[in-house]
Formats: C-alpha cells, sequence, structure tokens
C-alpha cells in the first residue's frame, strides 16, 4: 500500500512535457512541364476534342465578325445590298463584291466612268410597272382605244403621247403594217439577207384609214381609229412604242382596245377648267 501511495505522489509531483510543436502547410512547387500540362488536363477533364475548341474558337471569330459589321458597316453599302435583291443590273456590277465596301465602291465608280454621268444623273418620270393590256368588243374599223395614266397628266406628257400616236398613224397610212411582206423578219441575221422588191410589190397593200385628234379628260385619254386594211401588227408596234414611253417618261396604267366609255369621261366636256386636253393629230 505504501509503494502505491509513493508511486502516485511521483506521478502527481512530476511535469507534463511540453505540447509538439503545430504542423506547417508544405508548398507545392509546379515544374514548367507541370504547368504547360495544365491545359491538356483541362480540356481531358472537360473531355473537349481539339476540333470541337476550333469550332467554338470559329463561332467566336463569326460573331465578332457579325458585331463589327453591325457597327461599322457603312450604310450606303447595306442601301446598295438591300437593292441588288431587285435589281439583277445593280446586282451583275457588283458581283462578288458584295460584303466589302471598299471593292463595292470600286465597281461602281468603273461603272459610272464606263456608262457615264449623264446617263446617271438623267431623271426617269416613267414608271416601272408595266401597263394592263385589254379589249372590250374592239372593231379595227370603228373603235376606240383609250388610255389610263397614274396621274392627271401635264402638257408636256399630252404631247409626249400625241406625238408616238401621230408617228405611229403616219407609218401605217404609208402601208408599214403590212404582215403579208415580212421578208426580213423571218431571215436569219447572221449573214447578209436578200430582200425580193417584185415580190414586196406584188404583195396586196394595206393603208390605215382615219384617226381622230387625241383627247385627254383628267388621267383618261383616247383616240377613235380607222384601222382599213392594216393588219393587227400595227397595234403591236404601238404597244411596243408604248411599253417604252410609260417606262420612261409618263406612266401609263392600262390600254384598252374598245368600249364606249371608260373612267368619268363626260361626252361634249371640252373645257380645259375641267380638265380637258387635246393634241391634233
Amino acid at each position: 500500500m505504501s509503494l502505491l501511495l509513493a508511486a502516485a505522489k511521483t506521478l502527481l509531483l512530476s511535469p507534463f512535457p511540453p505540447p509538439p510543436p503545430p504542423l506547417r502547410p508544405r508548398l507545392r512547387i509546379h515544374t514548367a512541364a507541370a504547368t504547360a500540362g495544365t491545359g491538356d488536363n483541362a480540356a481531358t477533364a472537360s473531355r473537349t476534342t481539339a476540333r470541337e475548341r476550333r469550332l467554338v474558337k470559329v463561332r467566336e471569330e463569326r460573331r465578332r465578325r457579325e458585331y463589327d459589321r453591325e457597327h461599322t458597316y457603312p450604310g450606303w453599302a447595306k442601301v446598295l445590298e438591300n437593292a441588288c435583291r431587285d435589281d439583277e443590273e445593280l446586282r451583275a456590277i457588283l458581283g462578288d463584291s458584295i460584303g466589302n465596301p471598299e471593292l463595292m465602291k470600286q465597281r461602281i465608280q468603273e461603272r459610272v466612268r464606263k456608262k457615264g454621268r449623264e446617263q446617271f444623273n438623267k431623271s426617269k418620270t416613267g414608271s416601272i410597272v408595266a401597263f394592263k393590256v385589254s379589249f372590250r368588243d374592239f372593231n379595227p374599223l370603228n373603235s376606240f382605244i383609250w388610255f389610263e395614266l397614274f396621274g392627271e397628266p401635264t402638257d408636256r406628257d399630252v404631247d409626249l403621247l400625241g406625238g408616238v400616236i401621230q408617228a405611229w398613224y403616219v407609218m401605217g397610212r404609208l402601208g408599214a403594217f403590212n404582215s403579208s411582206n415580212l421578208q426580213l423578219a423571218n431571215s436569219m441575221l447572221d449573214c447578209d439577207p436578200s430582200y425580193d422588191s417584185e415580190e414586196a410589190s406584188s404583195v396586196m397593200p394595206s393603208s390605215f384609214h382615219d384617226i381622230s385628234d387625241l383627247e385627254f379628260q383628267d388621267n383618261w385619254g383616247r383616240v377613235w381609229v380607222d384601222l382599213g386594211t392594216s393588219d393587227y401588227l400595227g397595234l403591236d408596234v404601238l404597244l411596243n412604242c408604248l411599253t417604252q414611253l410609260s417606262s420612261e417618261h409618263l406612266g401609263i396604267k392600262q390600254v384598252v382596245f374598245g368600249g364606249k366609255k371608260m373612267g368619268d369621261w363626260e361626252e361634249g366636256m371640252t373645257s380645259s377648267d375641267y380638265g380637258y386636253r387635246h393634241f391634233k393629230i
């Protein structure tokens, strides 16, 4: 018993050993080889291939170009590109330059130099819309030909259309509209054609008999005709002339062969105060 008390007394009175020092974190030093492999490890970890990463880069580059195009692309170039959708001539001029403003500018400048500035500055007063043609009980020996314009004509417009009608009548009066003598129309013009004068003189002549003055009330005009022995070839010639006239100078909405009354036409109304005009044929 005395031995146990002595051992316990010795244990309680002896000093405790000091605690161990705290552990310090270890620092890892990466070598250049380890750093270089980081990208490969990240790519492996994300399971992306080189092809996929390349596609991502291409998409980002495309988005950047589209952003730059949207914010820095010249406005005039956008206008030209939009116009090319409906204008074949402009599309042919620009060609593969669309998308490159500088090249587009060069193409336009070359076109201006070749064609001349006067042709570009020359204003058109006609219509790009083709006029409608219809027949209403047309009698070539006694009928009106009606012309509807898009608006009320000016004196210049009346003179232009009247001049075309007058020239058409003169040609018909001299026998121009004779489909029985179309020797050259059916010939090949890649070589010198031949013309038989005796055959032309033996053909039954055709002649435009009579025509009235050209009259206008508001935007409707009319002329009375008696084609006589002229063929319908004369109507094709007239329509060809009117097509160019409408496109370049005055817009024609429709041409009607035959019919007694069109629009708000009033017989006997010949006062200029009510929009009446006429051209002496």
